[in-house]
């Protein structure tokens, strides 16, 4: 079965064609950070309005790359959500008429467990059970999966996500948008003895997350030194972004440990965006070994069409189909969803 995934849920338009048999076969991605970087963050209309512009060109230069045709297609998955709801009815609405129109069918994908599945895109050894980290702009939670649609919520964030932390304080230290990245970069220069910031909600049970109070002690601790020395220079920020950085991944990491203890399994994956940075993969491997750790590659770490083609794929083939209506749901909790 070949099936195209459309991925429209926040910032990036992202297409993939994968087949049961081969893989995957190609993908491509569209990213609107040029647009919303002047704004500081996703304005949520425009974001929209450029789904609408470049979604159905990137769905024929995917087909192109695959040397594939539209009357190819076995199938069509796109994000139903979580996510923007003028963004979602972009892709569902395309994703939706194409089916119709092909006399094949159609599925909406949830979003993060199409960032769950993602590592299974290239094999790697990976089996059910396991624990997934899903750390992203939007969402931070620690999830069992017994197998596709069998998710128990173990933890997540009570406020602030890891990755909306991370975009938040990488806007006080003065770094472009998305600003995950940059503060990252930046933190490889700090100095990892200047400042000691909180690990929060580790010193007491439960694998619930919070990060708006780490937020807002790097709030603080800039009004402080801005006070008694003036703005922060650039070594200064570089030693923020270290503390916050180590802050991060120290709390991300205590929280899997603990899970990993309370479930017994021995597998981890982390997925979504946050996924990508390199300080919490090594820290990761260090503490829980190296063959233990599983993650995609950096590419299909942040929103992609791949990996709805490849979660969708897997419900196709397990008979689920969409009706004739067009829904969204900008809302979906991952315990919801039916196991195949």
């Amino acid at each position: 079965m070949i099936v195209l995934g459309i991925e429209t849920s926040c910032d990036e338009t992202g297409v993939g064609l994968y087949c049961s048999e081969r893989g995957l076969l190609a993908d491509g991605l569209y990213s609107q950070v040029e647009i919303h970087a002047r704004y500081g963050g996703v304005i949520p209309e425009l974001a929209s309005r450029d789904h609408v512009r470049k979604t159905l060109p990137l769905i024929r230069e995917v087909l192109a790359d695959a040397g594939l045709s539209l009357g190819d297609l076995d199938g069509i998955a796109y994000t139903a959500g979580p996510g923007l709801v003028g963004a979602l009815l972009v892709g569902a609405s395309i994703g939706r008429s194409l089916a119709a129109g092909l006399d094949i069918p159609a599925l909406g994908v949830h979003h993060m467990e199409g960032h769950l599945l993602a590592p299974l895109l290239e094999g790697g050894g990976l089996e059910f059970p396991f624990l997934a980290l899903l750390v992203s702009g939007g969402h931070s939670q620690l999830v069992r999966a017994d197998g596709i649609g069998r998710y128990e919520m173990l933890g997540e964030s009570l406020d602030d996500a890891a990755g909306e932390a991370f975009d938040k304080v990488a806007k006080m230290l003065g770094l472009p948008y998305p600003g995950g990245p940059h503060l990252a970069r930046l933190a490889e220069n700090g100095d990892p003895e200047r400042f000691d910031f909180p690990r929060p909600m580790t010193n007491r049970p439960g694998l619930d997350f919070s990060f708006s109070g780490l937020k807002t002690y790097v709030r603080t601790v800039m009004a402080e030194l801005r006070e008694s020395e003036g703005e922060p220079g650039e070594q200064t920020r570089a030693d923020i972004a270290r503390a916050f950085e180590e802050a991060m991944v120290d709390t991300l990491t205590i929280k899997c440990k603990r899970a990993i203890r309370q479930t017994g399994l021995e597998s981890l994956v982390i997925a979504g965006g946050v996924s990508a940075n390199q300080r919490l993969r090594k820290v990761l491997e260090n503490q829980l070994g190296a063959d233990s750790v599983y993650y995609a590659a950096p590419r299909y770490c942040t929103d992609n069409g791949a990996m709805i083609a490849y979660a969708g794929c897997r419900r196709l083939l397990a008979g689920e189909r969409e009706g004739l209506e067009i829904q969204v749901r900008p809302r979906w909790p991952l315990e919801s969803l039916g196991a195949i």
